[in-house]
């Protein structure tokens, strides 16, 4: 580089793209829509990529008075799922110059030690899953921080965005598989959190089985995890009265309790009783037989609720529409029995 390892300037930037340092500034800043066109934009970028520039952030970050550092707030990290949120979130963010913070909010903390309060300055906005809502009035403080919230009521949000999942149609089309292959009794295996997203499973599951002439279902709420399912569900297997032939769950980790559930009662998954997931974790996969289940994209999620935010600092209306789903067929699900 003709620079030696002097590290170069937004000046070398602005002559190798014949430009000026204030076109520079409002390139790399992204505030150059309508000021200059895509084409010089695009050779701005391109010199800055070649001279290998990067911006002093601390210094433009004292002239803007933001840090460009986001905050994700999540429940306990349990799953890998919110670790592919955290991944595409952070992947947009590192491409406009941000930061992601991860805030794991765990069940039971809550909001009574806040560890942001004298780091309240330093945030330029909020992503939360509703799961991790609890935590959100500490964070956020008096300033009322922009808000995007994943997983949410998009009626009721608390925030400026509302980023989704497809859940309803992931739901419907579980369901319709399963009523497809002739089963009628069903058992849902709820998880036991106060949850938009949970609310949604079990309103959109009784919905589409009601439709049905002859069908039942039972709900019966367990805690996401594993030996929490398994208790529910042997519990609900046992009761008497026809068993149901259709185990619904939640999430994958309750399907993977019910499983240890159906194999202590000595019946055979699809054999005996289906078994369905929601999530496609690693585990669906780990599990004999592997798990049908509904695959929700969690990083393209993370990457959505970060264009969402950085839509709302820029004073822009967030894409809408929900994230498409799709459910993945496997070995757990089959017509149910002649008995």
């Amino acid at each position: 580089m003709a620079h030696g390892s002097t590290r170069p300037t937004s000046r070398d930037v602005a002559q190798a793209a014949g430009v000026s340092q204030a076109a520079v500034s409002l390139v790399l800043g992204e505030k150059w829509r309508g000021r200059v066109s895509e084409a010089t934009a695009e050779r701005v970028r391109e010199a800055a990529r070649e001279l290998g520039y990067r911006p002093n952030l601390a210094a433009r970050n004292l002239r803007l008075g933001h840090t460009r550092t986001v905050l994700l707030v999540v429940p306990a990290l349990t799953t890998e799922f919110f670790a592919g949120v955290y991944t595409g979130a952070a992947r947009v963010a590192a491409h406009h110059g941000f930061g992601v913070v991860l805030y794991p909010s765990p069940e039971g903390i809550g909001p009574a030690r806040d560890p942001f309060a004298s780091a309240q300055a330093a945030l330029d906005g909020v992503i939360a899953s509703s799961m991790a809502a609890d935590a959100l009035t500490a964070i956020r403080g008096g300033d009322q921080l922009p808000l995007v919230m994943l997983d949410s009521d998009p009626d009721g949000s608390l925030g400026a965005a509302t980023v989704n999942l497809d859940i309803t149609d992931g739901v419907r089309q579980v369901a319709d598989h399963l009523l497809r292959l002739g089963h009628r009794r069903y058992l849902h295996l709820a998880a036991d959190v106060p949850s938009w997203t949970f609310d949604i499973r079990a309103r959109e599951l009784a919905a589409r089985i009601g439709e049905v002439p002859g069908t039942s279902l039972l709900t019966v709420r367990a805690p996401i995890s594993i030996e929490g399912a398994r208790t529910a569900a042997e519990t609900a297997l046992s009761a008497n009265g026809p068993r149901p032939t259709a185990i619904v769950c939640d999430d994958d980790k309750l399907a993977a309790g019910a499983y240890k559930a159906v194999r202590r009662l000595g019946l055979r998954i699809p054999d005996d009783i289906s078994v369905t997931g929601l999530d496609d974790l690693a585990l669906a996969t780990a599990i004999d037989p592997e798990l049908t289940t509904v695959r929700l994209d969690a990083e393209l999620f993370g990457e959505r609720g970060m264009q969402a935010l950085l839509a709302v600092l820029e004073g822009r209306e967030p894409r809408e529409g929900d994230i498409p789903v799709e459910l993945v067929v496997r070995g757990s699900t089959a017509p149910p029995s002649a008995l």
